[in-house]
């Protein structure tokens, strides 16, 4: 018998997903189902999320999805120790959504529920699936988030480094649509990068050098523009060659960020027999980008944990692992939580204000 079951619930962007977690009595955790439906197809024309869209689609699939991972785990709701949904950051259509369902099912069937922050999700899934030990690194890429961050423990995050401008997965995705490659950008960039030439277009590594541990995109992908103006018309081998330039860029600053942050890492932990760092977020799947951290690691001693990439990109198994721990933490939620559009991870740290240089957006 299992010593902890928890449901969990992502409907943060445009996946409906839920997965069911357990905590064995060994203590090992074992995911026994995540099912995730995407949304790609409904999107596809507007070459991006659309929330009003992402929304009705979560309200018509999520019992769907929830029952379906209940059946591959072989589980009815009277196994389940409690109930996590994602509550922000993200689509506040679709957080109500898995938020209210979430909450349900936990009233119905008298469980425990507990909302998770779609950020502690992607920040404690090495935990899960490589049992790695607090406090290690983390690289967060996503579409709506580039950030270096400490994680002494659950709850306790430290941010070293943030985007000042556009999330990476955000530049790939401007990128993909600049160049006309459909919708999701990332995985059409890289797709498309692994035949061109990424000498081809010289483009900026931005903030490479600096002291500071944050990034910029939005110069990156400006360039990239200028570039590809001035080669229209495009043929398929520039475009290849455009995104193979804009990926090279993309990994050569990231791998320069890390390689700082990991200087600091090591002199802040000296005491870490094993130190790691840690990659999460649907970018963390990119080939380049892990290629690129994996020498910079190997560089400074550092063991780099990068989970599956089905496990990368939003799933529910990381919302039921984070509401796994959580709940044997001792933390529940009331039914009057509220959802959050915008929902810091590390909330202690000063807010960054401002644009470009001057800091990011708001």
């Amino acid at each position: 018998m299992e010593a902890t079951v928890v449901l969990g619930i992502e409907t943060s962007c445009d996946e409906t997903a839920a997965s069911v977690v357990a905590r064995s009595p060994d203590g090992t955790p074992r995911i026994l189902s995540n099912v995730v439906l995407s949304q790609v197809e409904e999107h596809q024309a507007f070459g991006g999320v659309v929330p009003e869209i992402a929304a009705r689609a979560h309200v018509e699939a999520v019992d769907g999805v929830v029952a379906a991972a209940l059946a591959d785990a072989g589980l009815g709701f009277d196994a389940l120790t409690g109930i996590a949904a994602t509550l922000g950051p993200g689509l506040i259509g679709g957080l109500i959504v898995g938020a209210m369902t979430g909450k349900a099912i936990a009233a119905a069937r008298n469980l425990a529920f507990v909302g998770i922050n779609h950020l502690e999700g992607h920040a404690l899934t090495p935990r899960l699936t490589d049992g790695v030990a607090y406090p290690y690194l983390l690289l967060l890429v996503s579409g709506g988030h580039t950030q270096i961050l400490l994680v002494r423990g659950l709850g306790d995050y430290e941010r070293w480094g943030s985007t000042i401008d556009d999330a990476l997965g955000e530049a790939f995705d401007k990128t993909a649509k600049l160049l006309g490659l459909p919708h999701p950008g990332g995985p059409s960039v890289e797709r498309l990068a692994a035949g061109g030439d990424p000498s081809r277009f010289p483009l900026p590594r931005p903030m490479k050098g600096e002291a500071r541990l944050d990034f910029s995109f939005s110069g990156l992908k400006t360039a990239l523009r200028q570039a590809a103006t001035a080669a229209a018309p495009l043929r398929q081998a520039d475009v290849a060659d455009l995104c193979a330039a804009f990926q090279a860029a993309a990994a050569d600053s990231v791998a320069d960020r890390i390689g700082r942050a990991l200087r600091r890492y090591r002199d802040e932990c000296p005491e870490l027999a094993e130190p790691v760092l840690a990659v999460a977020g649907g970018v963390a799947a990119n080939r380049a980008i892990r290629a690129a951290l994996d020498v910079a690691c190997a560089g400074h001693g550092v063991r780099l944990v990068a989970p599956p990439p089905a496990l990368c990109t939003d799933n529910g198994a990381m919302i039921a692992y984070a509401g796994l721990e959580r709940l044997e933490a001792g933390h529940r939620d009331g039914m009057d939580v509220p959802v959050r559009a915008r929902w810091p991870l590390d909330e202690t740290s000063a807010p960054i204000l401002g644009f470009g240089r001057r800091g990011a957006k708001a």
